[in-house]
């Protein structure tokens, strides 16, 4: 079993006295289901599973009454064999999407609090117009207040490398160069960063890493993502509405391309000749809401809060697991990543997206700065009560816009991360990739 930061999270909402019901969001393929079954097992003296999209005749037990004593009751008389042991019992409702009923009802048995519920499902992100499977109806209710929404997201690189073998000693032995600044020994630099190429590559797809980490197969790697790809593709065909299944598809398989290029603000001409915000936003949108993409805005100024100053049609889109762009981008453009050949604005969009996603994992909030054509930094996020500086290159190259963004805004602290070893010129930090983990 790999270990898993959210294990962690879910045994501080089971130790949590009055607790709200659990909702565990996160795009496909992320280990949500696993993880549930896992945590069930091993923490509690029943474990009750209802998969509505594997059971959908189980719905009946939301129907009707919502009460928490009625549905205990339907709970007992459509699934044979359960044990209902209060303060001892998980039950986990997956694919809640699907049953829209259970989900109100979330009120219910968490102001009842003698069981513990998890609910789960993988495109919770989409609004009830958003969504054309049929299976799939408005809410009659949500329960705010009474559920506490968690989001998972593929292996993060800590985790890669706790499936490697490393531990946390070694994850604190790395922590300890970001936050000295001192020079990491040639040695240490050049395995981890060998291991950072493995995981650009292999992604934190858990059933991606699992296979990889018995095999170390690099043919198996791309068979798994192209496998996940295909069940992201039939979620786009089922669940985007009518027109928008092309159009969003179509979004979708332009990010490599957009990515590949050294302007890489999202442009709509990109995804089909004369195209606008008009035709592809809601698309956009739509892959964001599916957690497939992640969003990434252009401010007009660099301060707090970012969010107020974010230009609308200015933006960035990252796939959410780089190791699904590598899979986008095919074998040999992975071959040339490993071997240190690959060369051009694509190999910099690809550490652009690890950053990107790196940042996302650790809770921030996406946005980029370019004041002009002549400057651009990757990312600003708030941090600490300030705004604070990204630049990411893929080598290490001279950085014009970050020191002109330092010398007129005087951050405390700017991060550049590059090919590299560690070091700090004032307030100018610089890091290799695979400290990006710290920021």
């Amino acid at each position: 079993m790999l270990k898993r930061k959210m294990y962690d999270k879910l045994l501080e909402w089971k130790n949590t006295k009055k607790k709200e019901c659990l909702l565990l969001k996160g795009a496909r393929q992320v280990g949500k289901t696993y993880l549930v079954r896992q945590f069930g097992k091993n923490e509690y003296d029943s474990f009750i599973e209802i998969n509505f999209h594997m059971q959908s005749s189980l719905k009946v037990i939301f129907e009707g009454d919502r009460s928490a004593e009625e549905v205990y009751k339907r709970i007992t008389a459509n699934i044979p064999g359960v044990k209902l042991v209060p303060g001892k019992t998980l039950i986990f409702l997956d694919e809640i999407q699907k049953c829209s009923d259970a989900r109100t009802a979330l009120k219910f048995l968490a102001e009842d609090n003698r069981y513990d519920v998890i609910a789960s499902g993988s495109l919770l992100g989409l609004s009830y117009g958003q969504d054309d499977d049929r299976e799939v109806k408005e809410i009659e209710s949500v329960p705010v207040g009474y559920e506490k929404q968690v989001m998972m997201y593929s292996l993060d690189f800590e985790e890669f490398l706790w499936s490697y073998g490393y531990g946390n000693d070694t994850v604190d032995y790395l922590r300890s160069f970001f936050e000295s600044r001192e020079k990491i020994p040639s040695e240490i630099l050049q395995r981890f960063d060998n291991i950072l190429r493995e995981y650009i590559i292999v992604g934190g797809m858990p059933e991606v890493v699992s296979d990889f980490m018995e095999f170390k197969d690099f043919g198996r790697v791309q068979e798994i993502q192209d496998k996940i790809l295909a069940s992201y593709a039939d979620d786009i065909s089922q669940h985007a509405k009518g027109a928008e299944k092309v159009k969003v598809r179509k979004c979708y398989d332009s990010i490599p391309r957009q990515l590949a290029r050294e302007n890489k603000k999202f442009k709509y001409s990109e995804v089909e000749s004369k195209a606008t915000a008009r035709k592809f936003g809601d698309s956009i949108q739509w892959l964001h809401d599916a957690n497939m993409a992640y969003i990434c805005c252009n401010t007009s100024m660099p301060v707090l809060p970012l969010k107020a100053y974010e230009k609308e049609n200015e933006f960035k889109l990252y796939i959410n697991d780089t190791g699904l762009l590598m899979a986008l981008y095919g074998f040999s453009a992975k071959q040339a990543l490993l071997n240190g050949k690959l060369k051009g604005p694509a190999k910099g969009g690809i550490y652009e997206n690890f950053v990107a996603e790196t940042l996302v994992k650790s809770g921030y909030t996406l946005h980029y700065y370019k004041p002009d054509d002549n400057s651009e930094l990757e990312f600003v996020i708030e941090k600490d009560g300030e705004v604070v500086p990204v630049e990411v290159k893929a080598g290490n190259t001279a950085t014009k816009s970050l020191n002109q963004f330092i010398e007129t805004f005087e951050p405390e602290a700017a991060y550049k991360i590059i090919g590299g070893n560690t070091g700090q010129t004032d307030n100018k930090i610089t890091i290799p990739h695979f400290l990006t983990m710290f920021i």
